[in-house]
């Protein structure tokens, strides 16, 4: 098969590159990024540009047999300015919408597009599954519009929605900061620790996404997280304890508000979030659990 990736030189991008190339496919990779190549692995093809302007990109894509579309400006980087949240909603929904008005025409008939749990808003101990309703707040309203882009795809091709959580990681992503905290002592939960954390591990869900593509019974929303989210308060404790690290210093809500703004309300939110599309496939994952996704990711 020959899948075209944007956003390839994110965390989630690189990993599937290099597990699509394993397994045998052609991988074409999209990134506005000029140091690309040196950060993508070896034995794909690279076209530069970006999926939300009209660029060489498109005739590849209509090349392709199946496209995996995570191209976006990070969440989670800085302060939530008005000029950052603009390039985060623009990015998304503009660059999905583009890759949707190429595959009503021609192209490939699969579309695995990113989303985010943040479509749920913060929701306390509800249980939420890929029928929910959607959430309130800046995250939720992008995460919607950003699925709304790709609807028009569905006209002629299969559309998948991964509603991706804290993905854990060594090479990148939340764990970084987190084991830098640790390991200068400075490791502890956010707020009242109460508010549930859904995460996956990386290998997981590029699994996951490798069966979005394959698999035709797959369309519409997918929760890309593991089956068991934990609170801040565990995820805090079983991090410490595999790094063997203290946590003694707890981060109140209102210094969490003082440093990042609008953004810290999506960590001191609450997500129970559960794969129940990947649960009803017969997915299995093979870090289940918090500890088995830290075994695996630090050792």
């Amino acid at each position: 098969m020959h899948v075209l990736v944007t956003g390839a030189t994110g965390l989630i991008g690189r990993a599937s590159c290099a597990a699509l190339l394993e397994r045998g496919h052609a991988v074409t990779a999209v990134s506005r990024a000029r140091d690309a190549a040196a950060r993508l692995p070896a034995g794909l093809r690279l076209v530069a540009g970006d999926p939300a302007e009209p660029g060489p990109w498109q005739d590849a894509l209509a090349a392709a047999d199946a496209c995996l579309h995570l191209a976006g400006e990070p969440i989670a980087e800085g302060r939530w300015s008005a000029e950052k949240k603009r390039r985060i909603r623009a990015s998304r929904v503009r660059s999905t919408g583009a890759v949707a008005a190429v595959l009503r025409e021609r192209g490939p008939e699969v579309l695995v597009s990113g989303s985010a749990v943040g479509f749920y808003g913060t929701r306390g101990d509800e249980v939420l599954d890929e029928s929910s309703a959607p959430g309130e707040g800046f995250l939720a309203d992008v995460c919607r519009e950003w699925e709304a882009a790709a609807a028009p795809a569905a006209s002629r091709a299969r559309v998948v929605l991964l509603r991706t959580g804290v993905v854990l990681a060594r090479e990148g992503g939340a764990l970084v900061p987190m084991r830098r905290a640790f390991s200068l002592g400075l490791g502890g939960r956010f707020g009242d620790g109460r508010q549930w954390f859904p995460w996956i591990q990386v290998d997981d869900l590029v699994a996951l996404i490798r069966t979005a593509i394959d698999d035709p019974r797959l369309r519409g929303p997918v929760n890309a997280v593991a089956p068991n989210p934990v609170r801040n308060a565990e995820l805090v404790a079983t991090l410490a304890s595999a790094l063997r690290r203290p946590a003694l210093f707890p981060v109140p809500a209102f210094v969490l508000r003082a440093a990042l703004g609008e953004l810290a309300g999506e960590l001191l939110g609450s997500r129970r979030v559960v794969p129940e599309r990947a649960n009803a496939l017969g997915f299995r994952f093979h870090a289940p659990t918090l500890e088995s996704a830290l075994e695996a990711e630090l050792g």
